[in-house]
């Protein structure tokens, strides 16, 4: 996907971002994959797919469709639905600082940024915030979960770019069309950042081949940068003694950790109110205990508290008791937290 984008300012971290309405069908897609507490930034593949080329300042997320919950909680929509929503923006200490250094290594050129953390705890969010942020004079292709060998992932990347790239053309042919790119770009006055998904299903072979990329780069030069974002597996391959390489060129980078209970305390009512409940649903009890099976991973807080209060609401309850949370980990209605206690129980 090249994104082209008109200038904006930086939307600071509360602002709010106008939605225009959308098919129920596309918001339930993104139900399937997202569920965290800040913006994802697009739908993950399971083939190392681009996707496909759209227009940033396009891109709007509807409203949660009405729930049954919601009237009850006197709510305008649900607030822990799994289809992202800008208006429900929050930036915990730690996310703050992962965009900083994200930031940070797009505006002074870093030629490679890492950004790892668990599943689910916000990273791909940070990079359509970023997306959002950057003007005219920045080209940049996204590539989802890619994989493959040196010749496919040269592939993605002139697809994400919105250049050719024919099935039976060699390498070399793919490379010097990708060089010709960067190329005129520059000429242009634009550099291009390609940023890479679920990069830690990246070989070390993809990796080295990444590196390569970056010579082209000479002196004050600055072509082309790489965004690498993923799980901690890729922070460990890149700290192995043959891929140092590799990390010396990585100028900025960051661990994405899982919220603590004291940002827990304040997500919850947080969302509650965007989604209009100024009043208490979850009791101090129930939110301890949230925390603790889900150990503060923004995708996990959300599932769970949006089950919590569908149990609620069939007992005719305002309060999200302790006692409401443990009878949905019972039922094992939740599959990410009960496999989670199943294996621990072993």
């Amino acid at each position: 996907m090249r994104t082209e984008r008109s200038r904006r300012a930086v939307p600071p971290p509360n602002h709010v971002v106008s939605s225009d309405e959308s098919t129920n069908r596309a918001q339930v897609q993104q139900n399937d994959h997202q569920a965290q507490g800040v913006l994802p930034l697009a739908l993950p593949s399971t083939t190392g797919q681009v996707l496909p080329r759209i227009q940033i300042s396009d891109v709007r997320i509807s409203p949660s469709s009405p729930d049954i919950y919601t009237e009850h909680f006197g709510l305008t929509r649900r607030p822990f639905a799994l289809a992202p929503d800008p208006e429900f923006l929050f930036w915990p200490p730690a996310h703050k600082r992962a965009y900083t250094m994200l930031e940070y290594g797009v505006m002074t050129h870093s030629p490679i940024t890492v950004i790892t953390g668990e599943v689910g705890a916000g990273k791909t969010t940070l990079l359509l915030h970023l997306l959002r942020s950057l003007g005219p004079e920045v080209s940049v292709g996204l590539i989802s979960n890619p994989n493959g060998s040196r010749a496919e992932l040269l592939r993605w990347v002139l697809m994400a770019l919105d250049q050719p790239a024919v099935p039976d053309e060699t390498y070399v042919d793919l490379f010097s069309r990708f060089q010709t790119y960067l190329i005129n770009e520059y000429a242009a006055g634009r550099r291009v950042v390609l940023i890479f998904d679920e990069a830690q299903n990246l070989a070390r072979e993809a990796l080295e081949e990444l590196r390569m990329f970056t010579n082209i780069n000479s002196g004050q030069d600055e072509l082309l940068q790489l965004v690498l974002v993923g799980q901690p597996e890729l922070r460990s391959v890149i700290s192995r003694p043959d891929m140092r390489q590799f990390a010396q060129r990585v100028s900025a980078s960051f661990h994405l950790t899982e919220m603590d209970l004291r940002t827990v305390r304040a997500y919850i009512p947080h969302r509650l109110k965007v989604a209009g409940r100024e009043q208490r649903v979850f009791s101090a009890a129930a939110v301890n205990l949230i925390y603790k099976v889900t150990g503060g991973v923004p995708r996990l807080v959300n599932q769970l508290c949006d089950l919590s209060m569908v149990y609620a609401y069939t007992r005719g309850k305002q309060i999200v008791s302790e006692r409401t949370v443990h009878q949905v980990l019972d039922d094992g209605v939740l599959f990410a937290i009960n496999s989670t206690r199943v294996q621990d129980d072993k």
